[in-house]
């Protein structure tokens, strides 16, 4: 009877385990397929319709961004990636930081910031980065605030080239001045104390004024009051040297409406859009300018390299089948690409922006 008993608890016992076995067994394998399917959901965004890049410019009605959009959209719609531009409805810096702020808070996986003022954007990119935000800047050489700093070429190499051209108008001789978007503007400074040395080296019989580098805001107004300024006070001034692409124009209307076209030249930064009368009359005899869409382009595409993990292909010689970036110079955190282009009254209508 014992032995029976026995006998019958040990199958009892079997089944039991059999059945845990069967069970575990099974459990595992739809922990594995849940497993794998939480991989596919929230593994490769490129591959599930694309990263989310924001790119964030100085001033959304400036004609320069509105033409830098058109780079961000195509590289959205070449890509599959959900890229957009967002900023501040004027150049003010405070608005961009909000305006970077807001985006820090969305879902959002890269952002290419235009900044204002580097500096004071310093302690909101810190913060993007720290979420894991990829962070992307332009006109801002020298940043390391950020993964990557583009620019459309050496800055040294476009402030000597803007006094050649400066020069070339003005015979190589007589009274400059330069001109700035805002003091804390650090690509349109290193532009202009590049000039000045090339300038002191190249064309001695060239005068830079005494005068502080004149801040014009970004703002055209701005920098037409401050040229008449200039133009009264400094009567045998030949030159401007502006770097925002309001200076020259801005400089150039005063030079028109004063009569002073022919005897006094502005060059600097600038688009046939905003500058286009001014290059027919001649007192903007050229500008030069890259094309903004390519750079919008260009930010979108490294921010979208990195967040592949393919960031550290970006080295000196690498082409982004972008033109201007076919054969970039990377040094650190920076990279410049070959993108300057000469506009003048012949050639203007060449570039539709």
């Amino acid at each position: 009877m014992k032995k029976k008993l026995v006998s019958m608890v040990l199958c009892m016992v079997m089944v039991m385990t059999m059945a845990t076995g069967c069970g575990s067994s099974q459990s595992t394998e739809t922990n594995s397929q849940t497993s794998a399917s939480d991989t596919n959901e929230s593994g490769d965004k490129a591959s599930e319709g694309g990263y989310t890049i924001a790119t964030v410019v100085k001033d959304m009605s400036d004609p320069w961004f509105i033409r830098l959009q058109q780079g961000v959209d195509e590289f959205a719609e070449e890509t599959g990636n959900n890229a957009y531009v967002k900023g501040p409805s004027k150049t003010d810096s405070a608005e961009q930081i909000q305006v970077i702020e807001n985006l820090i808070a969305q879902d959002i996986d890269a952002l290419c910031v235009v900044p204002i003022d580097p500096e004071a954007c310093r302690p909101v990119l810190a913060k993007a980065r720290e979420k894991g935000i990829v962070v992307v800047t332009h006109e801002a050489e020298g940043f390391d605030e950020c993964d990557y700093d583009v620019e459309a070429f050496s800055n040294q190499e476009y402030g000597e080239r803007m006094m050649d051209e400066l020069a070339a108008a003005m015979g190589e001789e007589g009274k400059y001045v330069t001109m700035v978007a805002f003091l804390s503007s650090v690509s349109h400074n290193q532009w202009m104390d590049a000039a000045v040395a090339h300038q002191q080296e190249a064309y001695p019989n060239m005068e830079l004024i005494p005068e502080e580098r004149i801040e014009c805001e970004d703002n055209m107004d701005t920098a037409y009051n401050k040229a008449k300024e200039i133009i009264k006070k400094y009567p045998d001034i030949k030159g401007f040297l502006g770097a925002s692409s309001y200076d020259a124009p801005g400089a150039a209307k005063a030079i028109d409406e004063l009569g002073m076209t022919g005897q006094i030249f502005a060059v600097g930064t600038g688009v046939p859009s905003v500058s286009g009368p001014y290059l027919e009359s001649g007192s903007n005899p050229c500008v030069l300018s890259w094309d903004p869409a390519l750079s919008g382009k260009v930010m979108c595409h490294i921010a979208s390299m990195i967040l592949d993990g393919n960031g550290d292909q970006i080295q000196t010689g690498y082409d982004f089948g972008i033109d201007g970036y076919n054969s970039v110079t990377v040094d650190g955190k920076n990279i410049s690409g070959n993108a300057i282009l000469v506009i003048n009254k012949d050639n203007m209508a060449d570039y539709p922006f």
